[in-house]
């Protein structure tokens, strides 16, 4: 049998196929697709649902002279496949291998890096009118889906782009919205229409003639044009977008190689901005997929007969479900409690939230500035909002937690997933900045909990806080303790010793107090004494309990899986320095000035020292070094 796929080295290699060729080929990268994801994990039904597209896109365009750049990346896999790439793509997601993401540094072809959603018509604008001012003519184009649509800087973007009128092409990859159901011989009709070059040529002309009638010109032309705007409305779907500036076209079947193609090719003769809708189906070509679209959205392992996911017996629950089990809970207890997530009602644990108290659950779209405010709104009026977001999504929000949340001391819940490294979505996704941007700002509290357990009581504590309160998780499992004890507020600033010392002290915080335990047996293994301290809050630290072992210990350890510039290790030196601590030495782990690529969660701790081993063995070339006093 033919293997298509194994032929394709590039781009160029796809305008030799015929159409038949082309579907067959869509075939194989989905037979690839399924079998790769199966084993690496990763976004399945996104890029099922954009075969078909992705092939007309590199049919039509010349990549990488023409520029395509893809939002959120989710979708970007079979253009990875068809870049040269193929060979590789076992290795996605894996350590050292291909990105989940477009990168700039892995590929020509990738001309833009994107791992966050909504960013590709901004990224798209800013190089097309690059192009403009170079004097250059190549096509840009940016590869949207509807749910990216939902953050407010695509429309931002698009108001630009109309405002400028330079060439610049949207495609709307739609897998969801309710215009889909326009699909149909009217609508490809009126993509036709609409593309043909003579359509903006006739229109003007008419314009233009009705004008230059004596007297009544203006009239006639301006009731022609309500009329016309009038019909435009009831029948063509697109009139937002062409309020924005862009000439509109579809809905067209994305999964048509010969309409897509078609418009495509029409589309590059049209001047300005152009916005292609395209209606997909996620998970297109895998049964599993189709049917349960959010569930191999992202997905790990699994099997391809069934669809079940691959997961180790007996796990223990994630700190994910213990959240949203233990915010269900405390709600059934308190009316004033209120949930919000921006477009991540499962992957934050609100979905049995949202069963139990819809009207008190909210989820305001790929818009995580809004969420913040609107958790602001809220708690002005005695609700206590709780904002379930991912670490690295909260970083789109930084100026509303400050300026809306913190300045006014409102009492907000920042629960906050996916802290520190998190694994194989790489350096778009790791978690390790928060520490950094969020502890120097005032009024904040910040917890991080050893253990599941720990978190479920420091969500209680966090909604009776009169103030801000940010909690900070990892991905993944818990350590498997008990999530039975009642619920009980813990002391603001309080760290818990949980073994003593004599030289030496490894100071936790969060999902870090674990592997010290560990290190410290390790240490003892080779006659070190060493002490375990869980910090539990980054801010404020136990003042007490630093002067303390400042006393009592002459080394102090901080680790952390956050960046060392400004995280929890920093705060400890700040504390030593304004209290005049001088003669207790500090040795500071965490992650380096550089961005966390992906790989597995074990393999990057023990890349960066911040396993059980790579923290023991600091911590004694430390005191070999340097000695305790």
């Amino acid at each position: 049998m033919e293997d298509l796929l194994g032929s394709i080295n590039g781009p160029s290699d796809l305008k030799k196929l015929s159409v038949g060729q082309l579907e067959k080929l869509a075939g194989e990268i989905r037979g690839l697709l399924v079998h790769t994801v199966s084993q690496t994990g990763g976004h399945l039904a996104p890029n099922l649902g954009v075969v078909e597209l992705t092939l007309a896109l590199h049919r039509v365009f010349d990549s990488p002279r023409d520029k395509i750049i893809w939002d959120v990346g989710h979708q970007a896999y079979v253009h990875k496949m068809l870049t040269g790439r193929c060979k590789k793509f076992g290795s996605l997601r894996q350590f050292k291998g291909l990105s989940g993401f477009p990168r700039r540094d892995e590929s020509q072809h990738d001309a833009f890096g994107t791992g966050h959603s909504s960013t590709s018509i901004s990224a798209a604008l800013g190089i097309a009118l690059a192009r403009d001012l170079s004097g250059e003519n190549y096509k840009v184009l940016a590869v949207i889906g509807d749910g990216s649509l939902t953050g407010g800087q695509a429309y931002e973007a698009m108001n630009h782009a109309g405002h400028t009128g330079t060439n610049l092409t949207v495609i709307l990859n739609d897998n969801e919205m309710s215009i889909a159901k326009n699909v149909g011989a009217m609508s490809e009709y009126l993509a036709k229409v609409r593309s043909d070059p003579t359509y903006s040529k006739v229109k003007h002309d008419v314009e233009y003639l009705l004008k230059r009638i004596p007297a009544i010109g203006d009239s006639v032309a301006k009731t022609v044009e309500r009329v016309k705007d009038s019909l435009k409305y009831l029948i063509v779907p697109g009139v937002l977008f062409e309020e924005l500036g862009f000439t509109y076209i579809g809905p067209i079947d994305g999964h048509n190689i010969i309409s897509l193609t078609e418009v495509l090719q029409k589309s590059k003769n049209i001047q300005g901005p152009v916005l292609v809708h395209v209606i997909t189906r996620k998970g297109k070509g895998y049964g599993p997929a189709e049917t349960n679209a959010d569930k191999f959205h992202g997905v790990g392992p699994f099997c391809i007969e069934s669809g079940e996911v691959l997961k180790p017996s007996n796990q223990p629950a994630t700190y994910t479900a213990i959240f949203g089990k233990t915010l269900a809970d405390i709600a059934a207890d308190n009316p004033s409690v209120v949930a919000i997530t921006a477009s991540m009602p499962e992957g934050t644990g609100l979905k049995s939230f949202a069963a139990r108290f819809p009207s008190r659950f909210f989820d305001v779209g790929i818009a995580e500035a809004h969420a913040v405010t609107l958790a602001a709104g809220m708690a002005t009026k005695g609700l206590r909002p709780v904002v379930a977001v991912y670490s690295t999504f909260l970083q789109r929000a930084y100026d509303q937690v400050l300026h809306d949340v913190c300045l006014q001391n409102l009492p907000v819940v920042f629960a906050i997933d996916r802290a520190g490294i998190i694994g194989e979505d790489g350096a778009t996704h790791q978690g390790i900045f928060d520490h950094s941007f969020l502890r120097h700002i005032p009024n904040l509290t910040i917890m991080a909990p050893k253990d599941e357990n720990e978190l479920r009581h420091m969500l209680y504590t966090a909604v009776q806080l009169d103030g801000p309160v940010a909690i900070r998780y990892p991905r993944g499992c818990g350590c498997g303790v008990s999530t039975e004890e009642p619920l009980h507020r813990l002391e603001v600033g309080k760290g818990e010793e949980l073994l003593p010392a004599t030289s030496i002290t490894l100071l936790a915080c969060g999902t870090m107090v674990a592997p010290c335990l560990e290190a410290s047996r390790l240490l003892a293994a080779q006659g070190i004494k060493a002490g375990v301290v869980n910090a539990r809050f980054l801010k404020p630290l136990d003042g007490q309990l630093l002067r303390r072992l400042a006393r009592e210990v002459g080394v102090i350890v901080t680790v952390e899986d956050n960046i060392l510039a400004g995280g929890f290790g920093s705060a400890v030196l700040e504390f030593i320095n304004s209290n005049n601590l001088h003669w207790v030495k500090l040795l500071r782990l965490g992650i380096p000035d550089e961005f966390v690529e992906h790989g597995t969660r074990a393999e990057l701790f023990a890349q960066y020292g911040l396993d059980a081993t790579g923290i023991a063995e600091a911590s004694q070339h430390y005191l070999q070094k340097f000695g305790a006093r």
